[in-house]
């Protein structure tokens, strides 16, 4: 049952919230997710109210080579031979009354994904929660000197024309489904608005993306009509690219593929094969797939 996995230690005085999700693992290319998760609770002063606990939602052990086995094992932190941390996944609420906002950081279930479901449909009925946004990213063929677009899906079309004003495309996509989908279809059938945006980052740029968050970060505030300080953001953003920049000029083969990147990605064209960039990418073991 939701009760027994649902733990909420205060009850914070909020006035129909929107809940902002945000999940590690499948859909958190360049941190954006769990990225913007952190910066909006930092901006808002958000403090955390509420947890589901991981208990049946995980698998821990799982068979075959370390390399594979390490994805889904708890963290732990050994110095000097003693345990100083071991870690479960966690799944935490959090909130600032004022900003009438409710964020949600936690990690991807593998197990019982009604159960989770029914975890966060029900802390949305307790708080009189009628709208969820689900912020993601996926990597893809953008270069880093753009921003990134914005791709959007939601849980009833009446919602199109409100993100159609923003300049928001709206994503097609066949294949393997993640938590959020599911519950994007759970969300339909209990009268709660769901929508989902989902930022597409440079393939070739693996760990934290502060250029993609920042973006993030701006698009949501201003659909959520937030009023933040973001400047150290800008500048964060501004330093990395410059950074970056320094760093693929030193690979003229990938150089030469992100120039051809931006004059695609400035004229609209998505739809290129762009091999060489593939390729260049295989050999670093990076997939887009």
């Amino acid at each position: 049952m939701a009760s027994d996995n649902l733990r909420i230690y205060e009850t914070l005085p909020f006035e129909h919230p929107r809940l902002v999700v945000g999940f590690s693992g499948w859909m958190d290319g360049g941190d954006v997710s769990t990225g913007t998760i952190r910066v909006l609770g930092q901006k808002l002063g958000a403090r955390r109210f509420a947890e589901i606990l991981p208990e049946g939602f995980y698998i821990y052990s799982f068979p075959g080579a370390m390399e594979l086995t390490a994805l889904f094992r708890p963290h732990c932190r050994i110095q000097e031979g003693i345990l100083r941390a071991f870690d479960m996944p966690e799944n935490a609420f959090f909130g600032e009354p004022g900003s009438n906002v409710i964020l949600f950081l936690g990690k991807e279930p593998n197990l019982a994904w009604q159960d989770y479901a029914d975890c966060m449909f029900e802390l949305c009925a307790r708080l009189n929660v009628k709208s969820i946004y689900f912020i993601g990213s996926v990597s893809g063929l953008v270069p880093h000197t753009r921003d990134p677009h914005l791709f959007c899906s939601v849980s009833d079309a009446e919602l199109k024309p409100v993100f159609e004003r923003y300049g928001i495309r709206f994503s097609n996509y066949e294949g393997p489904a993640s938590i959020v989908t599911y519950l994007t279809a759970e969300a339909r059938s209990r009268d709660i608005e769901m929508v989902n945006l989902v930022a597409t980052v440079p393939a070739y740029v693996q760990g934290n993306n502060p250029k993609c968050i920042d973006v993030v970060v701006r698009r949501l505030a201003g659909i959520l009509q937030l009023d933040l300080h973001l400047d150290d953001l800008r500048t964060a953003a501004d330093d990395f690219e410059r950074k970056l920049s320094d760093v693929v000029s030193e690979e003229p083969e990938l150089a030469e593929s992100v120039v051809k990147l931006e004059q695609d990605y400035d004229n609209d064209i998505f739809n290129n094969e762009m091999s060489d960039l593939k390729h260049w990418l295989h050999r670093k073991g990076i997939r887009l797939d």
